[in-house]
């Protein structure tokens, strides 16, 4: 089954792809504070696997909310970094050049901890599954570490830890805040690995 893979270079979506090892990986610039820097990683992981990389760029900073567009949170929003339907407009998009492209299924790099949000739920993943399935192409949408947490991703992938520094999951910037969620998490993980980010990068 030829795949593609919603890369967006941070930690979860890059164990994936050195995991699974896609047929094409798919990076998307929606408007996001960070796009800049998580692109950079995204192509430095494709470049190091081989996998052909695409940007796919969409400004909807206009429609977004919380940390990664720069503005207040929504009055809806569960935490900080939510940004309205954002999973299903990446994974539409994403779906959208895939299918293209001859893929048959959409990897996402959900873990079991993204189900903060609605749209990080084996439910929501399923839905999103269900419609792209209806549809012409039948393309899949599969998220296959959703039952995991970051920490055993990375233990299941075998991704270097060399490799796994160079996610950028930053929120608010180009370079790491140390506030926000994204880089909360990246530390977090860091530390429950046992590992010193600093000597892995």
């Amino acid at each position: 089954m030829r795949q593609a893979l919603l890369l967006s270079g941070g930690m979860d979506s890059i164990s994936v792809a050195w995991w699974l090892r896609p047929a094409l990986a798919l990076t998307i610039d929606y408007g996001q504070l960070a796009a800049t820097a998580e692109i950079q990683a995204a192509r430095a992981v494709c470049l190091q696997l081989e996998i052909p990389h695409e940007v796919i760029t969409v400004d909807c900073r206009a429609l977004g909310s919380g940390d990664m567009a720069g503005q207040p949170a929504d009055a809806l929003a569960p935490a900080s970094d939510w940004w309205p339907y954002r999973n299903q407009l990446l994974i539409t998009l994403a779906g959208m050049r895939a299918v293209s492209r001859g893929a048959e299924a959409l990897l996402v790099g959900a873990v079991a901890s993204d189900g903060t949000h609605q749209d990080g739920t084996p439910a929501f993943m399923a839905a999103m599954d269900q419609v792209m399935r209806v549809q012409e192409g039948g393309l899949t949408v599969r998220a296959p570490a959703i039952g995991l947490t970051t920490v055993e991703l990375v233990q299941q992938s075998g991704i270097p830890r060399s490799l796994l520094a160079w996610a950028h999951s930053c929120h608010r910037s180009h370079v790491a805040c140390g506030q926000c969620r994204g880089c909360n998490k990246y530390f977090e993980v860091w530390r429950e690995l046992g590992d010193d980010v600093d000597s892995a990068a």
